[in-house]
Order: C-alpha cells, then structure tokens, then sequence
C-alpha cells in the first residue's frame, strides 16, 4: 500500500517547485509506466496494481516494487483515470545537444498538454532534442508527461536562455511566422533548429533576432491560427520529405 508519507510525496510533486526541490517527476498509468522500463531513468519508487504486476510479471522481475489497489493508487494518481501503475522518477542532470541533428527549439509555449503532444511528434519524426525557453511549460509537468504518451523517456527537454543559445548555434534556425516562405517550396537544410512560438504571442522579438529563415505554412481556409503543435507537426513532414 501507499504509505502517508509517499502519498505526500506524490502529491507535492504535482506542482513544480517540489519538482525541483526533491529532483522526482511523475510517470503515470500503464502505458508511460511500461516506457520507463526501457530507459535509464531511474525509479525513485514504484506502485502498480496486483493486475498490473501479474501482467508484467517479466518486466517487474529485476525491479523494487510496492503492491497497491486501485483506489490508493487513483487517491495518489493526478490523472483521471489510473487504475495501473505509478512511478516517482528522479529528475536526469540536464544537457544539451550538439550541432550534428536537428532540433526543435520553443519560445513561450506554456500549455503542458501542447508541450506534451511536441514531444511525442518530435519522437515521430527522430527527433531526440527539444530546447525550451524559461517560459515554457515544465516539461516534467505531469500533464506533460502524459500528452506524450511515452515519447518523454526518448525526447530530452532542456530549459535555456533561449536567446543566448540560439546565438551560440552554428545552425541554420527556421522561425515559424505567419509570414514568411512557403514551408513546400523551402530547401532545408541537413539540420538545423526549428523554432517555434507561443499561439498567442509567437516567437518573442528576442529569439526572433536570431532566426536565419522566416518560414509559414500556406492557409486554404479562413482558420486564424493552428495549434502550436499541430503547425510544428507540419513542418517537421516538410523538413524530412526534403
């Protein structure tokens, strides 16, 4: 069972200063607890239902448990439903790329969930690095965990001065603008970094100093805007069908 004290401990770490205060996130429900099995993260604690343990027996071989009943672990979860498994992660030292692949750099992207489905579309298309300004959304927010539906134990988020490290880059940086040149007719380059901004807000004027290549999806329609992670969907498919 899921002790007072670890109850405590999972509920202060849904809010990010205990986040950083203990160095531990939260991974939740079956399928992201299963992706963490396959990564050198490291488990601080682990809770899963009897059925999820008898499921996973061969995975659960070489790990430390605790046995729990879906009531407890619905009581700790901060997910709506979660009648499988929870993880107390430590938070890894953070690191940043190098110039040799793309990456995909976010200025102000705020919503969890937005920042969630990058990561996961990020994984799609290979993408191992995301660069996040100050004021994006944490990424080991747990509604951030889980928008990405497991792509958080193969994406790394590192949260930067943004406007310094895109002016340390040897990159070429593609900024994503209402206006700009057309993303189907661009020649991208082998890598480079991808930026893209807040729906509200776009690309502050500080990052925007650094961009090489303004870029925009053309409009069809009438839509006002698309969805941060939508928009960087589509570019990414443009960046690698060159």
């Amino acid at each position: 069972m899921i002790s007072k004290n670890q109850l405590k401990l999972i509920r202060s770490l849904a809010q990010k200063k205990y986040r950083k205060q203990h160095q531990l996130f939260l991974v939740q429900g079956e399928k992201n607890v299963l992706e963490l099995f396959d990564t050198p993260l490291v488990i601080h604690s682990l809770f899963v239902t009897e059925a999820f343990a008898t499921l996973h027996q061969a995975k659960l071989a070489n790990l430390t448990y605790t046995l729990t009943d879906d009531a407890n672990l619905a009581k700790a979860s901060t997910i709506v439903s979660n009648n499988a498994a929870l993880a107390v992660v430590n938070i890894p030292p953070a690191e940043l790329p190098n110039d040799s692949q793309w990456l995909i750099a976010l200025d102000g992207v705020s919503d969890p969930g937005n920042l969630g489905t990058i990561i996961r579309v990020a994984d799609w298309y290979g993408i191992k690095h995301i660069i996040a300004s100050e004021a994006c959304a944490d990424p080991y927010n747990p509604k951030t965990i889980s928008a990405t539906m497991g792509s958080f134990a193969r994406v790394s988020v590192t949260q930067v001065d943004l406007p310094v490290y895109l002016a340390n880059s040897r990159q070429p940086i593609y900024g994503a603008y209402l206006g700009g040149e057309n993303v189907h007719r661009t020649q991208f380059s082998q890598t480079g970094i991808l930026l893209m901004g807040s729906e509200s807000h776009g690309i502050g004027k500080e990052a925007g100093e650094h961009v090489t290549n303004k870029i925009t999806i053309p409009a069809f329609g009438h839509a006002e805007s698309l969805n941060v992670a939508m928009a960087t969907g589509i570019i990414l498919d443009n960046i690698f069908r060159t």
